[in-house]
C-alpha cells in the first residue's frame, strides 16, 4: 500500500492476499492519513470514517441509480458492451439499484414480509432446519460449516418465504453465485460471461416458476407479488422476476459470510456459552460481511471539501467505518456488550437492508445452537478468505468436534 497524503490518494490493490485477508490495520493506516482519499485502482473517491460513511448513506443527494436523472452521454460513459446487455437489463429493474419514487413502489410490495414481528414467525422452522443440519455432521467429528452450516441455512429459509422449492437451492446458489461476481474486484471477460448466463438462466427459470405459480398461489412473498402484479400499476412482471431473484441473491449472499464470520470469530474469542444478540451484533460490527458499497451523486455538490460532479461515484468504507476508533472505543477488541453499537453492516437510510431483521434471527437462532450441541467445536485450520473484495467471507470454514 501506498499512501499520498498530499494528493490525498491511496494505491492499494484489493486482490493482495495480505489485504482481502485482513483488512483492518490498512483501515486504521488510512483513516489515520487520509479518511477521505481517491482510491486509484477504483479511480473514485472513498470515505473511511464512520461519520462519513453513515450520513452519506443516508444523503439523499447520493443514490444508487444515476441513469434517471442524467444520460449516458451526459455522463460522457460508452454504451453499455454487446455482451453485457442482458445482465443490465436484469438490473435496472433492481430494488437495490433504484431511487425513489420506484423504489418506494417495490420496497413498500415486500417491506412487511421482513419485519421483525413477521419474521419471528419463522423461528420454529430455523431452529428445526439449524438442528437437522447439525444432526447431519454430528457423528462426523469434522466438517466444513460453511458447506454445512452456514450456507443452506439462509438458502432454504429464503427459498420457503419466497415459496422456490429448496430442492432448487444448488442450482440457485451457482446462478446467484456467478451474478454477484459482477461487484467483485477480480473480474474479468470469463466472470463477465458467466454472469450473464446465469442471470438469462435464472431469469427463465423464474418467468417459468411465476407461471406456474399463477395457476396455484399459495401462502408466500412469490404469491403475494404475483397479486400485486395482477392488480396493474404496482408491479410489472421484469419488476417481479428481478425482486423474486434479488430477494433470493441477497437474501443469501451476505447472511452466509455472516455466519461463517462470526463462527469463526467466536471461535478465536473462545467464545462459547450465553451468546446472545449483543455476540450477533459485535460480530456483525468486528468483522462485515460486505466492505464497501458505492453511490452516485445525483447533482454538484460539496461534501468534506471535495468538490464532486452529478454522476460521480464514491465508496462508503463499511469495514473501516466499523473499526473507526471515533466511534467505537478500542475497535479491534470483541466487545459483545458493546453499547451503543451503531455497526453499518446493513447500511443506512432508504437503501438500509430490507433482509437485516431476517438475517439477525437466523444469527441469533444458529449461533448459540451450533455451540450447544457441539461444545468441543474448535478450528481444524486456520481459515482464509476469499479473493472477492469487496465481499469479506471465508474460503471454507473447516472445524473438529
Amino acid at each position: 500500500m501506498r499512501i499520498d497524503k498530499a494528493r490525498r490518494s491511496v494505491i492499494l490493490d484489493p486482490v493482495e492476499p495480505d489485504f482481502y485477508n485482513d483488512p483492518y490495520p490498512f483501515y486504521h493506516a488510512i483513516r489515520a492519513d487520509v479518511p477521505v482519499f481517491t482510491w486509484e485502482q477504483y479511480g473514485y473517491w472513498c470515505f473511511a470514517r464512520h461519520e462519513d460513511v453513515n450520513a452519506l448513506l443516508r444523503d439523499r443527494r447520493f443514490g444508487r441509480q444515476i441513469l434517471h436523472v442524467a444520460s449516458r452521454e451526459e455522463l460522457g460513459w460508452p454504451d453499455t458492451p454487446q455482451h453485457l446487455r442482458p445482465f443490465y437489463d436484469f438490473e435496472r429493474h433492481s430494488l437495490l439499484e433504484l431511487e425513489p419514487p420506484v423504489h418506494t413502489r417495490l420496497r413498500s410490495l415486500i417491506n412487511r414480509s421482513f419485519l421483525s414481528r413477521q419474521v419471528e414467525r419463522l423461528r420454529p422452522a430455523i431452529t428445526s432446519l439449524a438442528n437437522g443440519l447439525i444432526d447431519r455432521i454430528e457423528g462426523e467429528g469434522e466438517a466444513d460449516l460453511l458447506v454445512s452450516f452456514a450456507t443452506p441455512i439462509p438458502v432454504i429459509v429464503i427459498c420457503d418465504l419466497l415459496g422456490v422449492p429448496t430442492d432448487m437451492a444448488q442450482q440457485l446458489l451457482a446462478w446467484s453465485h456467478d451474478m454477484v461476481a459482477m461487484y467483485q474486484a477480480r473480474r474479468d471477460r470469463a466472470i463477465e460471461d458467466k454472469a450473464v448466463r446465469a442471470t438469462v438462466e435464472f431469469s427463465a427459470f423464474m418467468r417459468d416458476y411465476v407461471g406456474r405459480r399463477r395457476k396455484e398461489p399459495k401462502d408466500d412473498l412469490l404469491s403475494e407479488l404475483i397479486r400485486a402484479e395482477e392488480q396493474g400499476s404496482k408491479l410489472t412482471e421484469d419488476e417481479l422476476v428481478t425482486t423474486a431473484i434479488l430477494l433470493l441473491n441477497a437474501g443469501h449472499e451476505a447472511t452466509v459470510h455472516a455466519i461463517g464470520n462470526a463462527i469463526k470469530c467466536l471461535l478465536e474469542q473462545n467464545i462459547r456459552h450465553g451468546i446472545g444478540q449483543g455476540h450477533v451484533e459485535e460480530t456483525l460490527r468486528y468483522d462485515a460481511p460486505l466492505h464497501l458499497f458505492t453511490r452516485y451523486a445525483l447533482e454538484d455538490l460539496e461534501y468534506a471539501g471535495i468538490r464532486l460532479r452529478k454522476g460521480e461515484t464514491v465508496g462508503l468504507m463499511l469495514g473501516a467505518a466499523n473499526r473507526d476508533p471515533a466511534r467505537f472505543p478500542e475497535p479491534d477488541r470483541f466487545i459483545p456488550e458493546r453499547d451503543p453499537n451503531p455497526q453499518v453492516s446493513f447500511g443506512a437510510g432508504i437503501h438500509f437492508c430490507i433482509g437485516a431483521p431476517l438475517a439477525r434471527l437466523e444469527m441469533e437462532i444458529a449461533l448459540p445452537l451450533l455451540f450447544q450441541r457441539l461444545p468441543k467445536l474448535a478450528l481444524a485450520e486456520q481459515p482464509r478468505y476469499r479473493n472477492a473484495y469487496h465481499f469479506h467471507g471465508l474460503e471454507s470454514l473447516k472445524v473438529s468436534f
